[in-house]
């Protein structure tokens, strides 16, 4: 089960990765802005894989 929760992960990762590029196009962020929104964003939604991860495994 580890190993298709990784595959989802990184599905999931990849398409919220297009999904922030195309905010940061459609709203005109500066380059030097963009790198602190989507590291803000990935680490946000990898806190969020990894408790619904344990969720799934305790429940």
């Amino acid at each position: 089960m580890l190993y298709y929760f990784i595959i989802f992960a990184v599905f999931i990762l990849f398409y919220i990765n297009k999904l922030t590029n195309t905010l940061c196009v459609v709203r005109e962020i500066p380059e030097e802005k963009q790198q602190s929104v989507f590291r803000t964003i990935n680490i946000l939604i990898t806190i969020l894989l990894i408790s619904s991860y344990i969720e799934i495994l305790y429940a």
